[in-house]
């Protein structure tokens, strides 16, 4: 079947449409993922004027809705994977009826993470060892952020019901908005103008809750629109398949982020001028994540709907096409922040210590640019095969068994300098890419579902 003539002539030109496919899903993932990751950033710039204890405060406020969000992360992956294989298989109503018991499981758990992340936000930030000002200013962001977190989570858990549809525009339009809205609110809240009280830290918070409730609302209304959701009573196995891909997403998600926890609690130990560097230099490092998460989530997708379909040609090819173009985009951002640290930085900050320091820590995230690039490309196509879980064990034993020991070493025994800290998370990122790849050229894709 696969020698004769008609097939190779097809096969010739296919390629060439495959990446079309991964460009035109994947641009509006990274552009959201770029928008969505500039709500963060804005608000880092934006309290840079207040000193280095507003800094190191609203970046760890940040880092915990982070880790919050780990098991929204995990149901968003897996609402994506089922809805792309579903879709890919022309089941469509199964599909939407997986995108509207995935959108109640997700206003069930945010519930719950907004009680107890109002509640006992600010204990975590006296918990991490960081001085009674950072303490003080921490604790209000974290309260209303968490207050607004259904809005956050709404977006994310819609966007990832789009997406597995193929559907990567919308979500686009939706950050895009909120960005928007964001700048439009953050700055008078924060520092005060006609109108408007000067709130500070507090300001930026209400600046996202305002802004992601319009986010929201517009995504809510295209998903109803565009019938990516069906009403009615909730599948019980629709939500058993989303939650066995979820989970060890979920996990994953857990061991990353509360890894990021107490690696950062040992940069705190170098001082606060340290973890401000720390926090803008993750800030600008998180500019270069976009290409790769964008081609990972457009992997995902396009390896989920080929094997749902049962075309795996197709599905090797659109992983093949991901690749390329994430590696080539995130070593031109590695060739960027090795050779201009200082004028990124100074974007940030005035302050010539925090500028020495953040100049450092974005030269050795240069020659992480090549592996992550490759990390988000193998564990998104892995996802699309559901095979969720064994990314989920290379994540563990990578943060916790090279980063979070090794720096405890670093730290705590041999008291080395905060850039052998740094340094550690580059052989975290190498391990990633080589296990991820080594997983995915091993697999056979044949008789995949989920």
């Amino acid at each position: 079947m696969f020698n004769s003539p008609a097939r190779i002539v097809s096969h010739r030109h296919r390629p060439v449409s495959i990446r079309r496919n991964v460009f035109r899903l994947s641009m509006p993932v990274l552009l959201s993922s770029l928008f969505q990751r500039l709500v963060s950033i804005v608000d880092i710039f934006l309290t840079g004027g207040l000193g280095a204890a507003a800094i190191a405060a609203t970046g760890l406020g940040q880092l915990l809705m982070f880790v919050t969000m780990t098991v929204f992360w995990g149901l968003a992956t897996g609402a994506t994977v089922v809805i792309a294989h579903l879709w890919g298989a022309g089941r469509r109503e199964e599909a939407r009826r997986a995108a509207y018991v995935s959108c109640l499981a997700c206003l069930a758990m945010t519930a719950v993470c907004t009680a107890a992340g109002a509640a006992w936000g600010g204990d975590i930030a006296r918990m991490m060892g960081t001085a009674p000002d950072v303490q003080a200013l921490a604790a209000d962001y974290i309260r209303l952020v968490f207050l607004g977190l259904v809005w956050t989570t709404g977006l994310n858990i819609l966007s990832a019901v789009m997406q597995g549809a193929g559907d990567t525009r919308t979500p686009m339009e939706a950050i895009i908005l909120v960005n928007i809205l964001h700048v439009a609110l953050a700055w008078p809240l924060i520092y005060g103008a006609p109108g408007f009280p000067a709130l500070g830290v507090k300001g930026a918070a209400i600046a996202i809750n305002s802004s992601e409730f319009v986010g929201f609302s517009y995504l809510l209304v295209q998903a109803v629109r565009k019938r990516y959701l069906t009403f009615g009573r909730p599948d019980g196995w629709l939500f058993g398949m989303v939650w066995r891909v979820g989970w060890p997403v979920a996990l994953e998600r857990v061991a990353q982020q509360s890894g990021q926890l107490f690696y950062s609690s040992f940069i705190i130990g170098y001082g606060t001028g340290a973890y401000a560097a720390h926090q803008i230099g993750i800030s600008i490092e998180s500019l270069s994540f976009m290409p790769g998460a964008g081609m990972g989530i457009a992997a995902a997708t396009l390896m989920g709907q080929a094997l749902g379909a049962g075309k795996l040609r197709r599905a090797r090819i659109s992983h093949n096409e991901a690749l390329r173009l994430a590696v080539v985009v995130m070593t031109l951002m590695a060739l960027v922040f090795f050779c201009a640290p200082h004028y990124l930085i100074g974007l940030f900050t005035h302050d010539g210590d925090v500028i020495a320091k953040g100049s450092v820590f974005l030269r050795l995230v240069a020659f992480a640019q090549v592996p992550l690039a490759l990390s988000f490309v193998y564990a998104g196509s892995l996802r699309g095969a559901g095979d969720t879980f064994y990314v989920f064990i290379v994540t563990l034993l990578a943060m916790w068994g090279i980063r979070v020991a090794l720096s405890w070493v670093a730290a705590a025994w041999l008291h080395l300098s905060l850039y052998a800290v740094w340094g550690v998370f580059l052989i975290d990122w190498y391990f990633r890419g080589a296990a991820f790849a080594w997983r995915y050229h091993k697999r056979d894709l044949h008789g995949i579902a989920v």
